[in-house]
């Protein structure tokens, strides 16, 4: 967090350089041009292209949080920089390559997909902060500049510090980002490029241990650090590092209707996992409990996974003006997944100490933009021994400015992430060296943008899906011991989800509703999602004091139907299916007045403050509360000079 504060303190004050700057052109003539919105940039690493907006908007009140993103469809644990259990299954994404796993600590990390350049006229910082859960603060310092119109440079930091309610429960995590993209003056050669540093550190208290002095809401109870908890002195740590190029190189020296490029993309990245408990025996009322079993140690568990990987693609694109993109590629993937011990076993086979993979593969993509439509085809497999495939098509259409359909049709034969092939603890049961069948997932998509209604379909089979089981005996369940293992299911899975937004204004009042309907089709249940999720805000926005300021205020409700909520381990990071206890059926309401003055955005919320009217039955997990009555505030801060 001392990064996270200096980092603020130094953009601050180019940020008020920045100001002092702009007044003083001002003042000293009155030819200053200024530069439109459309030159300010913000580029993906597919070039899609969108602008840095300042609006305060009623999507602006729902992504300002922690992931600073909408995160309808996730269920945020108590505290802040915790983990989030996936309401809308949808929201998954899959690579066919294998991943490091530990999942449930992935979702402040960011991946090379989701950093993002600039291009700007001329520099441009934003500011975040917000208040977190009682001690601690969360800040995202930001600036972007233009050396010369051809190249760009940016550097960001994330810090949060959080003491969350409940006894052992701090977060404290960080993510830089610097980012510089490139192009020469003749527009020949393109070049993205960033590295990050990101770490993640979170106590993990396991929950509570008697739900039911939680949910018997004694006034006894009302301040949370007297729930026992079944861990006072665990955590888990996350960190990794990544270096990222992305280039292209146009073969004829000037651009016409016909050219040929030549592509290379690398992604080299290290990840570092560790679960750290110095006393392993937990405290239910009067009873010591083995909380995951028998352990090699008597103190001082520190299981620590390590990983790296580098990624290579080549391709050659021919493009023609009238045809499109016609890409073919190679690339080549090598991974390593490792702890520095063997462990053997006299009742079981031995478990190694490193999981290696290289995977080669070779594919084409087709591109085309013409007036209405934008597609896209992709097919890519393996020439290893690794069996690995990925077929992805994505047809957009544009029917007018406001109204857009895109269709989609995925079907992935993806290898197992690694942490589901090995992993080593110092728990005894939480040691396995296992092979699974590669997962085989088919989805077709629609979306539909209008300005009546929003909305998608997602339909999905899953065969031989991979996951994470309560593997757990009668007599452990008991004795409240929590045993986790992989497991794959050899019947198949049909997922449907429909989700509906819809806007309805009158006057300075307007009423935004999401509904998210979804059903799983399936012999066990192993994917256990709601059946519907809903958010309904109610607001009024106008401008007040001769329109030197926009406020918005209103409240939002926040509802999702009962059902078996994935519990998460702390040992391996992972949410797993059980089928004991339902969460859910709770409406959580918050209520929040922003502002907006000149570029500044001003936050403040109460959320779920209906907390003491409704009763304490609101979970993030079966043992795990989700958030309780606080108030929260925050702004956005944004300088162009």
């Amino acid at each position: 967090m001392k990064k996270a504060v200096l980092l603020f303190l130094l953009v601050t004050n180019v940020c008020i350089a920045q100001d002092v700057s702009q007044q003083k052109r001002i003042k000293d003539t009155t030819a200053v041009k200024i530069a439109t919105i459309d030159l300010y940039k913000v580029i993906t690493i597919e070039n899609d292209t969108t602008y840095i907006d300042t609006s305060l908007t009623i999507q602006k009140e729902y992504s300002h949080n922690y992931l600073r993103k909408d995160i309808f469809g996730l269920l945020p644990f108590a505290n802040d920089g915790q983990t989030y259990n996936t309401l809308q299954y949808s929201l998954t994404d899959f690579s066919p390559y294998p991943e490091f796993g530990f999942k449930a600590k992935h979702f402040n990390f960011l991946e090379a997909n989701q950093i993002r350049y600039y291009a700007v006229a001329t520099p441009v910082t934003e500011l975040y902060f917000k208040t977190t859960i009682k001690k601690g603060q969360s800040v995202d310092a930001f600036i972007t500049l233009n050396t010369s119109e051809n190249l760009n440079f940016s550097i960001a930091y994330k810090g949060l510090r959080s003491e969350g309610e409940y006894l052992n429960q701090l977060s404290s995590t960080g993510n830089f980002r610097f980012t510089t993209s490139y192009n020469t003056k003749n527009r020949r050669y393109f070049a993205k490029a960033h590295y990050t540093f990101q770490d993640i550190l979170n106590e993990e208290n396991g929950g509570i241990t008697t739900i039911e002095n939680f949910e018997s809401e004694d006034s006894n109870y009302n301040n949370r650090q007297r729930f026992e908890v079944y861990f006072n002195d665990a955590k888990s740590f996350l960190k990794g590092k990544r270096v990222f190029l992305d280039h292209n190189f146009r073969v004829n020296p000037s651009k016409g209707a016909n050219n040929l490029y030549v592509t290379h993309q690398f992604n080299y990245e290290n990840k570092f996992f560790e679960y750290n408990q110095a006393t392993l025996l937990s405290t239910v009322g009067s009873e010591q409990v083995n909380r995951f079993g028998g352990s090699f140690l008597d103190s001082g568990i520190n299981d620590q996974t390590r990983y790296n990987k580098m990624y290579n693609r080549v391709g050659l694109i021919y493009e023609n003006t009238t045809l499109g993109n016609f890409q073919f590629f190679v690339d080549d993937f090598r991974s390593n997944y490792y702890y520095n011990r063997i462990l053997v076993f006299d009742n079981q086979n031995t478990i190694p100490s490193a999981f290696s993979q290289q995977i080669n593969s070779a594919g084409g993509q087709y591109e085309y933009r013409r007036n209405k439509w934008k597609g896209k085809f992709l097919y890519s497999r393996s020439v290893t021994a690794q069996s690995l495939s990925n077929l992805d098509a994505k047809l957009e259409y544009d029917v007018n400015d406001e109204i857009q359909l895109v269709f989609q049709y995925q079907n992935i034969n993806k290898l197992p992430n690694n942490n589901y092939n090995l992993h080593q603890s110092s728990y005894v049961q939480y040691n396995w060296s296992k092979e699974f069948k590669n997962e085989k997932i088919n989805t077709i998509k629609a979306n539909a943008i209008s300005p009546w209604i929003n909305a998608e379909l997602q339909f999905s089979v899953l065969n031989d899906h991979l996951y994470f089981t309560d593997a757990s005996s009668a007599q452990q369940k008991a004795e409240k011991t929590q045993i986790v293992a992989p497991a794959q299911y050899d019947g198949t899975i049909n997922y449907l989800s429909v989700k509906i937004s819809r806007e309805v204004k009158f006057g300075n009042f307007a009423l935004d509703n999401t509904i998210l309907y979804q059903k799983a089709e399936q012999q066990d249940a192993i994917l256990n999602v709601p059946e519907i999720v809903t958010r309904n805000t109610f607001y009024y926005s106008d401008f007040i004091f001769k329109k030197a300021l926009f406020l918005q205020t209103g409240i939002s409700l926040n509802y999702f139907s009962s059902y078996y909520a994935n519990e998460y381990n702390p040992v391996i990071g992972e949410f797993f299916v059980q089928k004991d206890k339902q969460i859910g059926n709770h409406p959580n309401l918050d209520f929040f007045i922003n502002a907006k003055i000149q570029r500044t955005r001003i936050y403040f919320k109460v959320e779920h403050f209906n907390s003491a009217l409704t009763g304490n039955n609101f979970y993030a997990s079966p043992n795990n509360p989700s958030r309780d009555f606080t108030i929260r505030f925050g702004l956005i801060w944004n300088f162009f000079n």
